[in-house]
């Protein structure tokens, strides 16, 4: 269920709750709105007449749903992340090379989010998509960027937001996490072997600047049975490590 607005700022938490239920239950009525967040129909009404003169909800039948203002305001900060069009490049060109899944995450109030995602020829659903948010310690992209991360920081992230366990191989410890991280920074990448999702592996590397700030990690995913052997441990982490390379040198010299 959607969080009930709590803070300070009353009425635009009620908007982002809203927003929230509306996202969370694919659509609904001001009624079933009111329902899931326990609020009136009247205070739901007045919220969603604000935010439908903004278009960031649309109206039909009765129905609402979240209106592409998101994806205009979403596109804007996409864009206006360092080097970017460049970072679009290199995932379109690892989807083309592997035929897997190729994707670049950034993290922001401790989570990993997707920046651009790109599919290959062979590529398998997994659920990522551009804006999805998720924990760091279960990804390779989310662990290297972890790696490059000062320990007080990483320490403030666990407090934060734990290390809950998604899969059977997910790492669950700070002294299992500090181990991983010390393992990615002596080969410069992190695996993740189905400790995101059952029966998928991935590669990650982190992407810094030159003082050494993390601006995001680079991966490619593909299926367990496919993506396995030399292709896990060799192929693709030299393929990932060229791009984040070439990216780096790009960034360094753009800035």
């Amino acid at each position: 269920m959607a969080k009930k607005p709590k803070t300070g700022a009353r009425t635009t938490e009620t908007s982002l709750a809203i927003i929230d239920a509306i996202r969370e239950l694919r659509g609904g009525t001001i009624d079933e709105i009111s329902e899931y967040l326990g609020l009136s129909s009247s205070t739901v009404h007045r919220h969603l007449v604000t935010l439908r003169e903004h278009n960031y909800v649309v109206q039909s039948d009765g129905s609402y749903r979240i209106g592409l203002q998101f994806l205009t305001v979403g596109g804007h900060a996409q864009r206006t992340t360092t080097a970017y069009p460049m970072i679009k490049e290199k995932v379109d060109v690892l989807a083309a090379e592997t035929g897997e899944r190729a994707q670049f995450l950034v993290e922001e109030d401790g989570e990993r989010v997707y920046l651009y995602t790109e599919v290959g020829q062979s590529a398998v659903q997994t659920g990522a998509h551009i804006g999805r948010r998720g924990p760091l310690h279960t990804s390779a992209a989310g662990k290297s960027i972890l790696a490059n991360m000062p320990a007080e920081r990483v320490d403030e992230i666990v407090a934060t937001h734990g290390l809950q366990g998604v899969s059977e191989n997910t790492i669950t410890t700070r002294a299992e996490l500090e181990e991983e991280c010390e393992r990615i920074r002596e080969r410069g990448y992190a695996f993740n072997r189905q400790e995101t999702t059952e029966g998928v592996h991935a590669v990650g590397a982190a992407v810094t600047n030159s003082a050494d700030e993390v601006i995001g990690a680079l991966s490619v995913s593909g299926p367990a049975h496919r993506v396995k052997g030399e292709q896990l441990t060799e192929e693709l982490p030299e393929r990932v490590l060229s791009a984040v390379n070439e990216l780096e040198l790009h960034i360094e010299h753009s800035i």
